[in-house]
C-alpha cells in the first residue's frame, strides 16, 4: 500500500502525508478486524501528523486553498459520522467516528469529489461485503462487522483514483 501511495504522489510532499496514514491505517484495519476496536493511541495521534505534513505540503507548493478545504472536509466527514453513531450507536463506533476526520482530510486535500467517494465507497464495500458474507452463510442479518477497514480501503481506493 505504500509502493502504491509512493507512485502516487511521487516527488511531493503530500506523499509522507499520505504514508503517515497508511501505515497506521493498515494497522488500525488490522486491529479493528481481530479485535474491532480503533485505539486511540493510534487515531489521534494521526491528527496533528497528518495536518502538520498537510501544512508543509501547503507551505511548499502553495496549495494554501487545499489546507483549508482538508481541515473543513475532516470536520464535516466527523460530523457526519457523529451523526450516524448518535442515531444509531449499534450500527457505528466512536472509535469509526474519531477516524473519519483524519480520512476527510486527507480526502478532502484532493478535493471535494474525492471526499464524497471516499466516504461512499466505505458504504459500499461493506453493504457488498455484508451482502457477499450473507449469501455464503458466514454471517447472519444479526452479524456485525467492523467499518474501520472498510472506511480505509474506501479513502484508500479513493485517493488511487482521485
Amino acid at each position: 500500500m505504500l509502493a502504491v501511495l509512493a507512485t502516487k504522489f511521487a516527488g511531493s510532499v503530500e506523499v509522507l502525508a499520505y504514508a503517515c496514514l497508511g501505515a497506521v491505517g493498515g494497522a488500525l484495519a488490522f486491529i479493528d478486524t481481530a479485535v474491532r476496536r480503533l485505539p486511540d493511541v493510534l487515531t489521534l495521534p494521526a491528527y496533528p501528523a497528518v495536518l502538520i505534513l498537510l501544512t508543509v505540503a501547503a507551505l511548499t507548493g502553495g496549495t494554501i486553498g487545499a489546507l483549508g478545504r482538508a481541515v473543513l472536509g475532516g470536520l464535516m466527514l466527523a460530523f457526519v459520522y457523529r451523526v450516524l453513531e448518535f442515531v444509531n450507536p449499534a450500527g457505528m463506533g466512536y472509535g469509526d467516528v474519531k477516524l473519519s476526520g483524519v480520512i476527510g482530510m486527507a480526502l478532502a486535500w484532493l478535493g471535494w469529489p474525492v471526499l464524497l467517494l471516499g466516504a461512499a465507497l466505505a458504504f459500499i464495500l461493506s453493504a457488498v461485503v455484508s451482502l457477499v458474507l450473507l449469501l455464503l452463510r458466514k454471517v447472519t442479518l444479526k452479524s456485525s462487522l467492523p467499518f474501520g477497514p472498510f472506511m480505509l480501503l474506501g479513502a484508500f481506493t479513493a485517493v488511487l483514483l482521485g
